[in-house]
């Protein structure tokens, strides 16, 4: 295996604007970049549930690769194959890991217990896994048990920002993020609705990836008499993405758990104060100082941080300076892409050795 080649293997539409793409598709850049051919294998958009025909049609594309050829797995599909079809695939397997399915936080229990076992039964498989922080390491290494020495830490890169902010009247308070249950959007909007003797505006970025759920926020925007302070934008480009970032005063997500979230570096790298709420690697992402962090699903105790921020500019000061310290310090994309180069060329050397 002298060639530097790597299937990619995603389920879905992987420009679908959301932080676990967007990841992807920097990887496949960076590689790219650095002489690697990346094959991306577009798997059925079913996963992490897949009906039988994705699931059919992933295993054969996936058992018919070159066993010369590393092939990396984005976790949304990895975890949620049939284990012993696993087992079979003969290629080098690296695992792409952003959070264990098992804590999407909205799947019954038996879909959980179900993705819990097959997730670490087919990491059991894996040549090396990469993870997106070091609080999701931890929780492979504890829960599914990945041994350290095949876990490789490649947190999402940042790009740094040049333009300046331009903070609009009344504040903006921004959120982004996909319209699922995890992301706690409804526990934003109860949030706000106990702001409204202050003076404000907000607007909830993110497409519509479960449209029950989606459909229910509108209905609760409007239930709570929000529908003139704040707007749905669905998926926005980049550009929109980095003006939104630029106009806010705040940012604030309510979310249930995060493997890291992107967008708390984006906004870091934007200077803003950050509100949201202790789980999974928030804690470790969102920079000391930076931003409140208060308990899951506790609409009071997000309100009242929002408040602070809102009625303090003393402090609001002080998170934004914190904020915009930490995130200039956030290293680069070409980082993320050490390290996952890194993983790839653990597991060619290792297929090398058992081969020669």
């Amino acid at each position: 295996m002298t060639k530097r080649e790597l299937v990619f293997a995603i389920p879905g539409d992987l420009t679908t604007p959301a932080g676990g793409y967007a990841y992807d598709r920097r990887v496949i850049a960076e590689l790219t970049s650095r002489g690697w051919s990346v094959t991306h294998l577009a798997l059925g958009d079913s996963f992490p549930t897949p009906i039988p025909k994705d699931a059919t049609h992933a295993i054969r594309v996936l058992q018919d690769i070159s066993p010369d050829t590393p092939v990396l797995i984005d976790g949304l599909a990895f975890g949620a194959l049939e284990s012993a079809a696993v087992a079979q695939i003969s290629s080098p397997l690296v695992a792409l890991v952003h959070h264990p399915l098992a804590y999407e936080g909205t799947h019954d229990e038996t879909t959980r217990d179900h993705l819990l076992r097959t997730e670490r039964d087919n990491l059991a498989h894996a040549d090396g896994v990469i993870v997106t922080s070091p609080q999701t390491a931890a929780l492979l290494r504890e829960e599914y048990g990945v041994p350290a020495d095949q876990l490789f830490i490649a947190e999402p890169g940042t790009d740094q920002q040049s333009s300046p902010p331009t903070p609009q009247t009344p504040p903006l308070i921004l959120a982004v993020g996909s319209l699922i249950p995890r992301k706690g959007h409804d526990v934003l909007l109860r949030a706000l609705s106990a702001l409204t003797d202050l003076s404000w505006q907000a607007v909830i970025v993110g497409s519509a990836g479960d449209s029950e759920y989606s459909a229910s926020l509108e209905a609760l925007r409007d239930e709570l008499s929000l529908g003139d302070r704040v707007a749905f934008r669905g998926a926005v480009d980049s550009n929109e993405l980095s003006r939104l970032y630029a106009e806010a005063s705040i940012f604030a997500l309510a979310t249930r758990y995060e493997g890291y979230g992107m967008v708390f570096a984006e906004a870091m790298a934007h200077g803003l104060p950050i509100v949201s709420c202790h789980t999974g690697a928030v804690p470790d992402t969102v920079a000391q100082g930076a931003g409140r962090l208060v308990p899951v699903d506790s609409v009071n105790e997000f309100a009242g941080a929002v408040r602070q921020v809102l009625s303090d500019p003393g402090l609001a000061d002080s998170l934004a300076a914190a904020s915009a310290t930490a995130g200039a310090k956030l290293p680069g994309w070409d980082h993320t892409a050490d390290i996952v180069e890194k993983a790839l060329e653990r597991v060619r050397r290792d297929e090398n050795e058992a081969t020669s």
